[in-house]
């Protein structure tokens, strides 16, 4: 892999769009978890059915692109400093949701969710820019089959959860392990060197939003999507707060 010092490369208005579209599918969901734990909802709702396969496909997609946006970003070379930078504000990020909702939810808070899936993802996805994405896609493939069918006791101690092998259930109210939920990583960073070596990315990064248009407002979540991820879960909780207790 050749160190490289590059510059950002252009914003795709597509690629924030389908940020933003899948900050939407989180915020959908959260208000719903959240309607459960004021008692509007009961529990089964986002334990069963149609709410648990939702937040599956809503954290699948963050994951492919965060995927697809490592290789456009890395995939010419790597810039350290830059790359430092996008992993310390990601894994400072988890570190504030692991903080906040250890004094949220207690002994079910998030130890290993979203964004230190998302961190973990953007070191272990450098392995893999230079291979072929067939290559990358059965890598993906393996890890989704041995998170899906591998379950052992060794694996159940604590400094081991984060790998998603162990044989008891885990309680936290996000959980996102290493296995299978790498393997999105991967199909994303696949996805984004498909993308540039077929010339779809030239495409895709070629539509535009006039500034202060309708689709540039639309983007807009997806541009800032690390602070929205952050910022979006205590607002609706506060709001739902206000109207049970105060409206």
């Amino acid at each position: 892999m050749t160190l490289a010092s590059r510059a950002m490369p252009p914003r795709a208005v597509l690629l924030d769009l389908a940020r933003t579209l899948a900050l939407v599918g989180m915020a959908v969901f959260h208000f719903n978890f959240d309607l459960v734990m004021f008692g509007y909802l009961p529990p089964e709702v986002i334990m069963v059915g149609f709410w648990p396969l939702w937040a599956r496909v809503v954290a699948s997609s963050f994951l492919i692109l965060s995927g697809v946006g490592l290789y456009l970003a890395y995939g010419a070379g790597i810039d350290p400093r830059r790359l430092a930078r996008r992993v310390l504000r990601i894994a400072g990020a988890a570190a504030v949701v692991s903080i906040g909702t250890r004094f949220a939810v207690g002994e079910q808070y998030v130890f290993w969710g979203i964004l230190h899936m998302i961190a973990f993802g953007s070191l272990v996805g450098l392995l893999f820019l230079r291979l072929p994405a067939v290559v990358t896609l059965a890598f993906a493939a393996v890890v989704f089959w041995i998170g899906w069918s591998v379950a052992l006791p060794a694996f159940d101690a604590a400094p081991l959860l984060f790998l998603g092998l162990g044989a008891l259930r885990v309680t936290a109210v996000d959980y996102v392990p290493v296995f299978p939920w790498l393997a999105p990583v991967l199909v994303g960073v696949a996805l984004g060197r498909t993308a540039v070596r077929t010339g779809i990315w030239a495409r895709i990064a070629s539509v535009t939003a006039a500034k202060g248009s309708l689709w540039d407002w639309l983007a807009m979540p997806g541009r800032y999507s690390l602070w929205v991820y952050l910022g979006h879960q205590p607002v609706l909780f506060g709001l739902l707060w206000v109207w049970t207790f105060w409206v």
